[in-house]
């Protein structure tokens, strides 16, 4: 299988179409966006609509950029997407975990709830975890200001051992990669990657 990532387009168009065109020249099995691919909601359906177009599933999260209940609502007229906050999807054996939103919270109680039932149904699968904002204490949460991960995302994944944990939001830290155990982390942000497992 093999799959397009890439975030915080931020309603750049141009931008957008080189990687949606990649995705077809890669013959790629299907796109996640991990959020902000819209400017405070400015071009939501038209991002939509060119998501749509490729006629792959595409898999979407809101960041922070993205108000979730108009997200939900919009994106039922677009029938190739699937937002899938607080959700799972399975392509092949591989589970995909999904959560967005935010980005700038350290400790996230709601994301605990949904990581205790993700661990009960999941812990022996083969798992990629996707969020908006990365994990804590990493090459992809280290500013100036020093780390500004989520420490719940960390947790969940030393305790889970995803075979990759994919997170946008930090513009700074595009293209970092780290590991946390054996698990491969990955911002892939506007530049995107394509990734076969």
């Amino acid at each position: 299988m093999k799959f397009l990532l890439f975030s915080d387009v931020h309603d750049d168009i141009k931008q957008t179409k080189k990687l949606l065109q990649r995705a077809h020249e890669k013959k790629v099995d299907i796109i996640i966006v991990p959020g902000d691919f819209t400017e405070f909601d400015t071009g939501l359906r038209r991002m939509l609509k060119m998501f749509n177009e490729t006629k792959l599933p595409v898999y979407v999260l809101h960041g922070n950029h993205e108000n979730l209940e108009k997200l939900e609502s919009t994106i039922k007229d677009y029938p190739n997407l699937t937002l899938f906050h607080k959700d799972h999807f399975i392509v092949d054996d591989i589970v995909f975990l999904g959560y967005g939103g935010d980005g700038f919270s350290r400790q996230d109680s709601e994301f605990r709830k949904i990581a205790r039932t993700w661990y009960g149904k999941f812990k022996d699968k083969r798992v990629v975890l996707i969020t908006h904002g990365p994990p804590y204490k990493t090459k992809l949460d280290k500013l100036k200001a020093g780390h500004v991960g989520n420490m719940d995302y960390r947790i969940f994944i030393e305790r889970i051992k995803p075979l990759m944990a994919i997170s946008g939001h930090l513009h700074d830290t595009m293209g970092e990669q780290d590991e946390i155990g054996d698990t491969i982390l990955l911002n892939p942000c506007w530049e995107g990657v394509i990734i076969e497992l």
